[in-house]
């Protein structure tokens, strides 16, 4: 693969949008993975290169909820430890999945997160009570949703808001701010695995990590201008684009 400005440029463009739209509704993955395939990345390459551009988002995120949002360090360091060993265990895993299934796997797990983001509704009302205790949903739920980070990765950030909701019995703003810490400690576990396999493009993922800041900031800033409905359609709409011209290819 040859890595020009012109390359370059582009995928730190797409790295902007999906850093807006991170920001605005989630499933910004769902641009970047697609992109990284498109411009002839590996497969494995494409999702060691996104997950150095991720932790970028997830690390403020974090860094916000912990400081603004009553979020406390002792609420989800061990959830945390949990998500971290469930993402290194999945990252691992997928290491040693063939090349070439993955060139068709990748994909089509990319429209099934993407069918998910657009069709599950995200305003969930909790239960009336939690359906798991916490040591239970922390040792299963959170460590499986790691697990898919590590492998893959779009879409994590809802898997874990939603789970909280669902499982937990949690307010949705709360559960999401909670998803902000989680992702982050799987988005690094991931990184440092394909970091040690040597399966990060660092030129381009450096690239993409400007492009991701920049396009957070801009979100934060018209993030109560915009219909999430729109942005959510907008996403499926672009991402399936791209992944069937990557079935085609």
């Amino acid at each position: 693969m040859e890595i020009t400005w012109q390359l370059l440029a582009v995928l730190a463009l797409v790295a902007l949008v999906a850093g807006c739209l991170d920001t605005l509704a989630g499933g910004g993955g769902l641009l970047t993975v697609p992109a990284l395939l498109l411009a002839g990345v590996p497969p494995l390459q494409a999702l060691g290169t996104n997950k150095l551009q991720a932790p970028a988002g997830t690390g403020m995120a974090t860094y916000q909820v912990l400081r603004k949002h009553g979020v406390r360090w002792r609420d989800v360091r061990w959830p945390m430890l949990w998500a971290f060993l469930g993402s290194i265990a999945g990252s691992i895993a997928i290491l040693f999945a063939s090349p070439d299934a993955l060139e068709i796997v990748i994909p089509v797990v990319l429209a099934v997160i993407a069918a998910y983001f657009l069709f599950v509704p995200r305003a969930h009302h909790p239960p009336a009570r939690p359906r798991m205790s916490d040591p239970a949903y922390e040792a299963t739920v959170v460590p499986a949703i790691g697990a898919y980070d590590g492998a893959f990765g779009p879409g994590t950030g809802s898997l874990f808001a939603l789970s909280g909701v669902a499982l937990r019995a949690l307010p949705l703003r709360r559960s999401t701010a909670i998803a902000k810490t989680l992702n982050f400690a799987t988005n690094v576990a991931s990184l440092i695995v394909f970091a040690f396999a040597g399966k990060v493009v660092w030129v381009i993922g450096g690239v993409m990590i400007v492009g991701q800041l920049i396009g957070a900031y801009i979100g934060s800033h018209i993030l109560l201008r915009v219909n999430p409905l729109v942005l959510r359609v907008l996403i499926v709409v672009v991402s399936l684009t791209m992944l069937w011209r990557v079935l085609v290819a």
